[in-house]
């Protein structure tokens, strides 16, 4: 390997590099039994965040119009609260909040059942700490998914 391939693998990145010497990641889900495309496949990040924000911005208007009328600044403390009751209720019932039936996602069970709702509320508090939400998977499943048992993925 010469001085320009590891500069090369270095900026591409550790999955770059693993492919290019023939290691196969397949596609995202697959570890998990899931199709690459259609309905049951990993949900794609844009719709993911499409529904976060759908969702905030419901959280919010609902927290300034019940607990904060004119004003602003506690009715986003408020929105946490409503975000993560909405959250618990809504995924551990139903499977998906508004923003992601909008966008046409669920949340499931790795083994494809229902979440159930000890772990919608596990996967709904994790979600609020934020932290837990930035690190992924190479199946695109954040952190508080992983320790949920849960997967996002089209309708």
């Amino acid at each position: 390997m010469d001085n320009r391939q590891a500069i090369g693998s270095w900026l591409s990145g550790p999955r770059a590099a693993a492919e290019e010497m023939g290691v196969d990641f397949g596609h995202r889900g697959k570890r998990l039994g899931l199709p690459e495309d259609g309905p049951g496949s990993v949900a794609p990040l844009g719709r993911r965040f499409g529904a976060l924000f759908i969702d905030w911005a419901l959280c919010v208007l609902i927290g300034y119009g019940l607990f904060a009328p004119g004003d602003i600044r506690s009715a986003g403390d408020w929105a946490l609260l409503v975000f993560l009751v909405l959250s618990v209720v809504t995924v551990g019932t139903v499977g998906c909040t508004p923003g992601k039936r909008l966008f046409g996602l669920r949340a499931i069970s790795v083994d494809g059942t229902r979440l159930s709702l000890p772990y919608a509320a596990l996967r709904s508090v994790l979600l609020v700490l934020v932290v837990p939400a930035l690190i992924w998977d190479r199946d695109g499943r954040g952190l508080h998914d992983r320790l949920a048992r849960a997967v996002q993925v089209r309708i």
